[in-house]
């Protein structure tokens, strides 16, 4: 069911299903918790799973200053107002750099951390300027036309050979996003710290989860941080770019099923 929060410095929505362990699914830009349809459901026969719209998506409003770190709290706030003390945090993308946030800020909320298509390293200075690009295209042509030229590269070329409708599907999800959330978010983005030491001193297990086509987050760039937590589990999906819960969403919900059993199964034991 849909949820709503409305606290001084967090206002939204979340969904919530299921009973048990608690995972909370993040979603990345530009979307919403609609790039979660696919696991939601699932997951949820096994556990509770909550999947927030961050704040300028879907039907939560956008807050500003909006940082990675202002996102990381209204996740925050959603786990308060839920009495909820840690869960499983897996984020697609941006919602890795939330994800590693909460970690960095509130590390005992964190049971398992998963970064999907995500990473730990700042934007490079080349990164930034292609965002800063973004920007101005946006500003001055409007968002749909960003969002119809950069989403297709999103996925593999075998997935957008053989299923043109879920690219049509990510489009029309991007086009939902607002220009100035779209814009807010890559502000927030660029901005972002250096968080290999969240993963360095992570006292919970990580899951990465890697597209061997993604151009967004390149495989080559996440190899060097898999072996910084002390636990980590690795899992690198075929002919799958940046969107791996749609291209291969059968194989990614065993991963998620298996790491949120084991990152809950190993807190027990250690509590």
């Amino acid at each position: 069911m849909w949820k709503n929060i409305n606290q001084n410095k967090a206002k939204g929505a979340y969904w919530d299903e299921g009973q048990g362990e608690v995972v909370v699914l993040l979603h990345g830009f530009p979307e919403n918790n609609e790039i979660w349809a696919r696991q939601t459901g699932w997951l949820a026969q096994h556990f509770r799973v909550l999947v927030p719209d961050l704040p300028g998506s879907g039907r939560s409003p956008i807050s500003i200053p909006l940082t990675i770190d202002s996102m990381a709290a209204f996740v925050e706030a959603i786990l308060q107002q839920e009495h909820i003390s840690s869960a499983v945090i897996i984020g697609h993308s941006m919602g890795g750099y939330v994800g590693l946030a909460l970690a960095a800020l509130q590390p005992a909320l964190v049971k398992g951390l998963g970064l999907f298509h995500s990473t730990a390293l700042a934007d490079t200075e080349e990164k930034k300027e292609a965002r800063r690009k973004s920007i101005k295209i946006m500003e001055q042509y409007g968002s749909e036309a960003f969002v119809r030229q950069a989403l297709p590269a999103m996925f593999s070329a075998a997935t957008r050979a053989t299923h043109p409708e879920l690219v049509e599907d990510y489009i029309r999800m991007g086009a939902q996003c607002r220009k100035e959330t779209l814009i807010a978010y890559y502000e927030a983005m660029i901005g972002r710290p250096d968080r290999t030491a969240v993963l360095q001193q992570a006292g919970f297990p990580v899951l990465f989860i890697m597209g061997r086509d993604d151009t967004a987050v390149p495989l080559q760039t996440i190899w060097s941080q898999v072996i910084m937590p002390g636990t980590s589990n690795i899992q690198v999906l075929n002919e799958t770019g940046h969107l791996g819960m749609w291209e291969q969403a059968d194989v990614s919900n065993q991963v998620l099923y298996e790491f949120i059993t084991f990152s809950s199964q190993l807190h027990l034991s250690r509590a």
